[in-house]
């Protein structure tokens, strides 16, 4: 929690020196909002060759703060669905998340790289086999990541981007057993493939 805290201090913080770096170069800040199709999985030691890939879909608003000519921060809220299908049977693990990505933008000419930590907030976590859907309660709370991407964002109207979005964190709660504690060490990715809107 104290982590969580501390994270979202800073982007504040970098948030509100970007804003008075802006008011004195004569920069801009855009507002938009951004949607788009997630390919997901799930990776790790205790990932391999028991999962695949599965679709899902983000959607959000962003921040665009100028820091300088080339380099933007920008803050976003986004709704993400994760997951991962199991390879032998049919069995679907659906998360949800509350993700707050606080991405550095190098631009050139709209063309732009990303890349920054991100944290996201485990909204809702669902086994499907089937016709039957179960509530997993033995996930983390907290996700600890980081993102890197590029795509083409103009201050004002259209933008697409790829971003990667990967964990720091095994998302699985550790399980004591006696004096034995078991981690499994499993985390989530994900490739994003979004298009915006900036309003100036």
């Amino acid at each position: 929690m104290k982590k969580t805290i501390f994270l979202l201090a800073l982007g504040l913080g970098l948030s509100t020196a970007a804003q008075a770096q802006y008011r004195g170069r004569g920069g801009n800040i855009s507002l938009g909002i951004k949607a788009g199709a997630s390919l997901t999985d799930f990776v790790g030691a205790d990932a391999k060759n028991v999962y695949e890939n599965r679709f899902g879909f983000h959607a959000g608003v962003f921040a665009n703060i100028g820091i300088t000519k080339l380099v933007a921060f920008q803050p976003e809220l986004l709704y993400s669905q994760k997951g991962a299908k199991t390879n032998a049977v049919d069995i679907n693990y659906r998360l949800h998340y509350i993700d707050v990505p606080l991405a550095f933008h190098l631009n050139t000419d709209g063309f732009f790289f990303e890349l920054g930590p991100q944290v996201g907030f485990l909204a809702a976590a669902k086994l499907q086999s089937g016709n039957t859907t179960v509530d997993i309660k033995s996930y983390k709370s907290v996700d600890f990541g980081y993102l890197a991407g590029l795509g083409y964002q103009l201050k004002h109207g259209l933008g697409v981007g790829l971003r990667y979005n990967g964990a720091f964190t095994n998302f699985p709660e550790s399980v004591t057993l006696g004096n034995v504690t078991q981690q499994n060490r499993v985390r989530n990715s994900a490739f994003q493939l979004y298009a915006t809107y900036s309003f100036n």
